[in-house]
Order: structure tokens, then sequence, then C-alpha cells
């Protein structure tokens, strides 16, 4: 019970940081670190602002912490998220931690762990908070903007998707999490065997294991999905022109063949922990066995995050919103519109393009020239939101698309 009300009461003393004498201070290995103010938090993370003070620049950063409070379990996955940073570390595109370590706490008398990931500080913040911004001022973003920053996202998840891994230079490591057995189940910290119930977490090698896969395989390519594109996972450069995909606790080895209930159950409630509702792909709401999860979830995703981009919300928030429906159903029969394609406009279901004349004259008359979405930007939506993800382009496709998309869009107005 004590430790119920520590959880209740700790966001809001956080977040009351800078109101107290003396800001809190703590080390990160040798790092000497001030907290300023908590930036945001979600499930058993917080992530906090904070500065050095062991380098004379006094540089800010991002400070996570992750609660572990169910013992190895919930280490070994805090462990996920740090090897992936390790994994990506060199990618361009995608967010690198700068420290990071495993501090032993005691509340309501008992100890739990709790992993801090320092990482890049970005003051101009996420897509999210210019989305939020552009709905405030009643503003859009500048089409060809708005593309460069979907291209850099879509080159950045590539690094993932077509990860080279092992041997050769800058190759990067492994994904670990203390325990794995060669040869065996997988234990953590001695602990009871991992069925098909973890197998979603399959892959993660020891050190000794990843040196020696880098030798035999030669570098051999791997895939990873992200899981959780969405805008609040994107920061943008402190320049305003590069976008930086972050948050990799959800990153998962691709593809995952379903051979079983277990594990189909078992990635179901991964991907509702883990997968953010509005932007989840559908084969992650509803995972059947004899089917194989890929890379194709962050296509879905990526069409959620540019239509938000476009129009404020997700697709299937601003459907489920517009029919006072559920969004779960709206996403597993792509029920999905643009705003200008009224009741008379025919409905997109996710199954193919709709042309032009899906929208109805009228809807398209009451649509300003500011609010009009054009039509190659369109497209590249549609091609994502196929409900079959054999249908969806791969991200080199989508690359593609995009790079066309540019070379035809209008210079934006000054």
């Amino acid at each position: 019970m004590s430790q119920i009300l520590l959880d209740f009461l700790h966001p809001l003393l956080t977040s009351c940081l800078p109101c107290l004498p003396g800001t809190p201070t703590l080390k990160i290995n040798s790092r000497s670190l001030k907290i300023l103010r908590l930036l945001g938090e979600g499930g058993f993370s917080y992530v906090y602002l904070v500065q050095s003070l062991s380098s004379p620049n006094h540089e800010l950063y991002a400070l996570k912490k992750i609660r572990c409070p169910f013992g190895a379990e919930s280490v070994a996955q805090a462990m996920k998220e740090v090897e992936a940073y390790k994994i990506f570390g060199s990618t361009p595109g995608i967010i690198h931690s700068v420290d990071y370590s495993i501090a032993t706490e005691r509340g309501g008398g008992e100890e739990s762990k709790t992993v801090y990931v320092l990482l890049p500080y970005y003051k101009r913040g996420n897509l999210q908070d210019m989305i939020n911004a552009n709905l405030v001022n009643h503003s859009k973003f500048p089409e060809r903007k708005l593309m460069g920053l979907f291209l850099g996202v879509c080159r950045a998840l590539r690094g993932m998707h077509v990860y080279q891994g092992g041997g050769g230079a800058g190759a990067q490591e492994e994904m670990v999490v203390p325990g794995r057995k060669r040869g065996g189940k997988n234990t953590v910290n001695g602990g009871a065997d991992v069925d098909d119930e973890q197998e979603q977490g399959r892959s993660l090698l020891t050190e000794d294991e990843r040196v020696t896969q880098a030798r035999e395989t030669g570098g051999k390519r791997r895939s990873y999905a992200h899981r959780d594109i969405k805008p609040g996972n994107i920061m943008i450069s402190d320049s305003g022109d590069e976008p930086i995909l972050m948050d990799l606790g959800s990153v998962a080895e691709s593809p995952l063949p379903i051979t079983s209930r277990s594990l189909a159950i078992a990635t179901q409630d991964t991907a509702a922990e883990h997968s953010t509702m509005p932007y989840r792909a559908p084969e992650l709401f509803d995972v059947k066995t004899g089917t194989v999860v890929d890379t194709k979830v962050d296509i879905w995703s990526m069409g959620c995050t540019l239509y938000a981009c476009l129009v404020g919300k997700s697709p299937f928030e601003m459907r489920s919103d517009e029919t006072g429906g559920s969004l779960s159903i709206c996403v597993l029969s792509g029920d999905w519109r643009f705003p200008d394609e009224g009741p008379g406009a025919k409905k997109n279901k996710g199954k193919g393009p709709v042309s032009p004349g899906g929208t109805t004259a009228a809807a398209a008359a009451a649509a300003t020239e500011e609010e009009r979405i054009s039509e190659p930007i369109r497209e590249v939506v549609r091609r994502c939101l196929r409900v079959e993800p054999s249908e969806r382009p791969d991200i080199d496709e989508l690359i593609e698309m995009v790079e066309r998309v540019l070379e035809v869009l209008p210079e934006d107005a000054a």
C-alpha cells in the first residue's frame, strides 16, 4: 500500500522540483546532474530535464528514469531499451544514449531496481508539440517542409528495418538482456525458463554471443521494428531541419512468426503496453496464430503520423470521434477518411487508393485553399494505411514514394 502511495505522489512532487529549496542532484556514474524539471511521464517511466554539473558548459540532457517494480522481468525489459540505444547508436536520425546506470532503491520496506538513461535534450521538442502549436495557431505545416521531415523519419527507420549487424567497419552491437544462455532457454537472473510468452524478446544475446555471432555471420543483415512510431516519439533537432526517432523501449526483432496461441496473446499484450493505440497497426490489435508480425507495423504508424501532421490527430481518432464508435473497430476495418471527404464521399476502407473523385464537389468547394491536402501526399497516406500488411510498401518503397512527392510539390510559400 505504501508503494502505491509513493507512485501516486511521485509525479506530483517531481513536477514541483523547481519550487523546492535546494534543487535535487544525482550522479550517473561519474556525471553529477542537477534535476531542473519533469518533462513527461508514462507507465513506470519519468523523463526529467537535467543539467550537467561535471562539464564546464553545463550541458542540458534528458534523463529517463525507468522504475522496475517487478524484479528481474522488468529490469530485463528496461535493459532491452538500453541495448537498443547501443545497437542504433551510430544510426543517423535515431536518438543515442549518453550514459546509463542501474540503481537499487528502497520504498515501502522493499528494494527495487531503477534504470537511469541519459539522453540528448532537444529544445524544440517533438513533432506532437508542433502539431499542437498548429492547432492553437490555426496553422498547418508547409507541405514541402513536412514531407522533408517525413522523409528524414523514413530514412532513420530504414536503419532499423535494414540493419547491418556484426563485422565490418562501423558495426554495432546486438540487443542483449542479462541471463541469455547459449544453446538453451532464456533465463533472467536465475529465474524460470522463458517460454513462448517471451519469444518476442528473442535474439537478446550475451556479450560473448554477440562477438561470436559477428565473427560467424560477417555482418548478417537483421531487421528490427520500432512498434511505436507516433508524433510524440519524433524529436526535432535544434536546427529545426532533422527529425530524431526516440523511445526505443518498444523495439523488437522482425519478422516474428506467431507459432502458437500463447505467443499470439503475449505479442498482443506487449503491443497493448508499448504501442500507442491510435497509431497501432491492425495486426497488433488482433494477433492470429500462423501469421507474421513484421516491419509493416511501422509503415502503418507512419501513415497515421503523416495524417496527424496534416489534420491534427490520428485518422482513427478522428473517425471514432466522428462516429462515436470504437477506435479499435475503426482500425481493424480500415475506416478513415480525409476531412474534406464528406458524408457523400467514397469512404476509405484501407483496401486501396481512393481516386480524387472520391471527394464530393460540395466538400471540395467548402475546403479553403489552406486546408487542402495535395493529392500526392494523400496517396502516401492511403498506401501506408492498407489493412493487409502485404499491400503496404516496405521502407525502401516508401522512401521512393516520398522522394517522388517532393519532386512534384511546389515550393512552400514564404
